[in-house]
């Protein structure tokens, strides 16, 4: 049976606007990001008023994510049930720190990382391969839990980088050409292990993108 997730990246962050590297750091929203949340809750509540189902509700346990899903949980009346396996990737000591200053201070590591080499992993930190089956591996519960269901998953741009490269077999080193964006809805169908993109980036709820949605050639900070 098929298994519909709307996965949903976090609002905006002073962070995001300032192209400084979150990962595990616990950052909250911005002003911005709270307003996003809020026009998300109120695009979902008028979605299932008008007939569309949501089952549950999921989220990375870090708080952008957890602050993007509670308004449209609470216009719901659901429970957000939080997951640790949906943060954002792991960039250790590259984590407070934005490209200049990464660049500086771990200019070895930093040229590593540029190469989009899957298994560099940043200090202390967490490898883009290791990254994406700690992702896959979060989902599949939550598929199996809900079969025929539809539920969704609020996360992170890196998550949602990994959700899209499994459904369309995109080699972990490729380039995006594919935009991630704050309160983004982004619609995949499971069904017997597979994964089919239903729609993506939409954000038709927001008067316009938040500031953190710039494809990038190189790799990109955990955001």
């Amino acid at each position: 049976m098929t298994t519909q997730i709307l996965f949903i990246r976090h609002g905006e962050t002073d962070w995001n606007r300032i192209k400084r590297i979150q990962g595990h750091i616990d950052i909250p929203l911005a002003a911005v990001g709270f307003a996003q949340a809020q026009s998300l809750a109120r695009r979902i509540a008028d979605e299932v008023k008008h007939g569309a189902r949501l089952d549950a509700i999921y989220s990375s346990d870090l708080q952008r994510a957890r602050q993007t899903a509670q308004p449209f949980a609470d216009a719901l009346g659901l429970p957000v049930h939080l997951r640790e396996g949906l943060r954002e990737r792991s960039y250790g000591a590259f984590q407070g720190h934005d490209s200049d200053e990464i660049a500086a201070r771990f200019p070895d590591e930093y040229a590593h990382w540029q190469t989009r080499d899957p298994g560099f992993t940043p200090p202390a930190g967490e490898s883009q391969r290791a990254f994406y089956h700690r992702v896959l591996h979060a989902i599949e519960p939550l598929v199996a839990a809900h079969p025929g269901g539809r539920i969704a998953c609020v996360a992170h741009g890196g998550v949602l980088d990994c959700v899209r490269r499994f459904a369309c077999g995109l080699p972990l080193d490729a380039p995006r050409d594919y935009a991630l964006l704050n309160t983004s809805v982004n619609v995949v169908d499971f069904d017997n292990g597979r994964a089919t993109v239903v729609s993506w980036g939409d954000i038709s709820h927001l008067d316009a993108p938040g500031a953190d949605d710039s494809l990038k050639k190189g790799p990109e900070p955990g955001r």
